[in-house]
C-alpha cells in the first residue's frame, strides 16, 4: 500500500500551527508535533528540513489561507478590516502564530515583502485614482487598515479579554469590528473640496 505523503504533510502542518501558536518557534517541540499528527517524526526533517523551515511552511501557507480567504480591495479598504477581522476572530491561534513570528524572527520574509509590496502599489494607484485618500504614504495606509483590524487581538487587558477573559461577547465584537470598519473609513476616505 502506497504512503499519502500530501496527506502525511497536511496533518504535519497543521499539527506545527497548532504547537507554534501555542509555544512559537523556541517552545515547539518537534516530538509533539509529530505525535499529534501521528507521523514520524523522521517526515519532518525529510518534507521540511528542520523546526525553522517547517515554521515559514506553516506560515507561509496561513499566508496564503488568509489572501485566499480574505481577498484585497483598495476600493472597499474598510470592507477589507472587516474581513480580517472576521478572519481572525474565526482563527484565533492566527494572530498568535504571527505574535511569535513577530518576536522571534522580526523582519519580513520574501513572501510577506512582495505581497505588501504589491498591496501597497494598488493603494497608491487608488490614491492616484481618487478613491483613497492621497494625503497619507500609501505605505501608512496599508499599515494602519492592517493594524487596525489586528489591535484588538494585542490589546493586553483590553476589550479582547471579555469580562470573563475566555471569550469575546458577541455584542461587544460587533461592536469593536463597527469601529474598526468606521476608523479605516475616516482615515482612507478621499478628501472632499468644500464646495
Amino acid at each position: 500500500m502506497a504512503r499519502d505523503s500530501s496527506a502525511t504533510k497536511a496533518r504535519l502542518l497543521d499539527a506545527a500551527f497548532s504547537e507554534f501558536a501555542a509555544y512559537g518557534i523556541a517552545g515547539a517541540r518537534v516530538d509533539r508535533i509529530a505525535e499529534a499528527a501521528q507521523a514520524n517524526k523522521r517526515l519532518i526533517y525529510v518534507y521540511y528540513g528542520n523546526k525553522e523551515q517547517l515554521f515559514d511552511a506553516v506560515l507561509r501557507r496561513a499566508l496564503e489561507t488568509g489572501s485566499e480567504s480574505v481577498p484585497f480591495s483598495p476600493d472597499d479598504l474598510p470592507g477589507y478590516a472587516g474581513a480580517v477581522f472576521d478572519h481572525l476572530v474565526a482563527r484565533p491561534s492566527l494572530m498568535r502564530l504571527v505574535l511569535w513570528k513577530q518576536l522571534e524572527r522580526p523582519g519580513a520574509t520574501d513572501a510577506e515583502a512582495e505581497s505588501y509590496r504589491g498591496k501597497i502599489a494598488v493603494v497608491e494607484d487608488a490614491q492616484k485614482a481618487g478613491h483613497v485618500d492621497g494625503s497619507l504614504d500609501p505605505a501608512d495606509v496599508l499599515t494602519l487598515v492592517m493594524g487596525l483590524s489586528q489591535a484588538w487581538f494585542g490589546a493586553v487587558g483590553g476589550p479582547a479579554a471579555g469580562d470573563s477573559g475566555t471569550g469575546w461577547a458577541a455584542e461587544r465584537l460587533a461592536q469593536h469590528r463597527a469601529a474598526v470598519v468606521e476608523a479605516v473609513r475616516r482615515i482612507t476616505a478621499p478628501r472632499r473640496d468644500p464646495a
